[in-house]
């Protein structure tokens, strides 16, 4: 697996893998013919009253199940000119992802953490790391914003709004501050396992000397039952929702060094990039193709919601994204036996390894895509 997928051995160090993978990203730049290129992150959005956004350009599928994608990358190849995968880019995560704000709530809240196996750790285990808290602009509108942040796990139980104005500064709206200043409760939980890579697309027509840097992503995921993912007798299961998505967002660019680029020219090769991914992919596979106009975060909240579970009930639960890192809950006692604490990361872990909705392997997500 390490020898087609040398980015695999950095899942506990996020500083070196996204190193690597931008020294991957240059070196097959280069073998592109891109000379004297030079990588850009997705810029600021300027909005007609000059506020700087930190706009999230990507699309997505919901489909029934991560099969319904096997041989998307060849697929892709095929269906898109100018469209190049990068070799060796391939990521593999596996995460939880706590909806940590409500149905009602302005912006979407999540708490996210990857998730890895400890040397000769039975496999049905797995502890998170390198956490991150993040907000949202709701839905999957063109102008969905995003702001996130690691979290170390000694302020976990702070207040974090000062950690976005570290990271955002003066771009951060004041109303996304507002609310990351609200104290989190987890309002639900999903398992996630991520096969990733990313791909150039260069379009000289459309998109002159600008080469934009696409990342996708197969989730294959399940949704918990309950907030604190205990047993839910609608559905017999303490999983209530087992689907994938195949997510494409634009990560970056590469233009000739020393060009000055425009705001409106660049936007309008993202624009494009956007939509020269979306309309075969949405073609391809419109007979799977779940209607979803929900992020995977708000699905949470929705999937929750329908099994019946009030504001009340999670009230009452009272989750904290501090918890999502114990191993047993200081608080919490199982009901049929109060002497005996909750075992939250057993709970967690099942999203991953239930046996009816077991997500696969990462390395089987990176075989099927191929």
């Amino acid at each position: 697996m390490t020898a087609y997928r040398p980015l695999f051995k950095y899942i506990k160090n996020h500083d070196v893998l996204f190193t690597e993978l931008a020294m991957i990203r240059n070196g097959y730049a280069e073998s592109l013919g891109m000379h004297n290129y030079q990588y850009h992150k997705t810029p600021k959005f300027l909005a007609e009253d000059g506020r700087r956004l930190s706009i999230e350009p990507e699309r997505s599928i919901v489909v029934n199940h991560y099969r319904d994608l096997a041989g998307v990358k060849t697929t892709l190849q095929k269906a898109i000119s100018g469209f190049y995968i990068i070799n060796n880019s391939d990521i593999g995560f596996r995460y939880p992802t706590a909806a940590i704000a409500g149905n009602q709530a302005p912006f979407i809240k999540r708490f996210r953490s990857e998730y890895f196996h400890e040397a000769d750790e039975k496999r049905d285990i797995c502890r998170p790391i390198n956490l991150s808290y993040g907000i949202k602009s709701r839905g999957k509108a063109d102008n969905r914003q995003e702001y996130e942040i690691w979290v170390s796990e000694d302020v976990l139980e702070d207040n974090v709004s000062s950690l976005f104005l570290d990271k955002y500064g003066e771009d951060l709206p004041d109303d996304v501050l507002a609310f990351a200043a609200q104290s989190p409760v987890v309002h639900g939980w999903m398992g996630v396992k991520r096969a990733a890579f990313e791909a150039i697309l260069i379009d000289k027509k459309n998109m002159g000397d600008i080469a934009i840097c696409i990342g996708f992503s197969l989730d294959a995921y399940n949704i918990g039952a309950n907030p604190d993912l205990s047993y839910s007798e609608q559905v017999a299961s303490s999983i209530a929702v087992h689907n994938a998505e195949l997510e494409w967002e634009v990560m970056g660019y590469f233009a000739p060094a020393g060009k000055e680029i425009d705001h409106n020219t660049l936007w309008q090769a993202i624009d494009h990039a956007i939509e020269a991914i979306s309309v075969p992919v949405e073609g391809i596979y419109n007979k799977q193709i779940i209607p979803c106009n929900e992020s995977k975060t708000e699905r949470i909240l929705s999937t929750i919601s329908q099994l019946g579970v009030t504001d009340e009930q999670i009230a009452d639960w009272n989750l904290k994204p501090s918890e999502f890192l114990q191993t047993r809950s200081k608080s919490r006692l199982k009901a049929h036996d109060p002497t005996r604490k909750v075992n939250l990361l057993g709970r967690l872990n099942r999203l991953f390894y239930q046996e009816e909705y077991k997500l696969p392997s990462l390395a089987v997500m990176h075989e099927l895509i191929i």
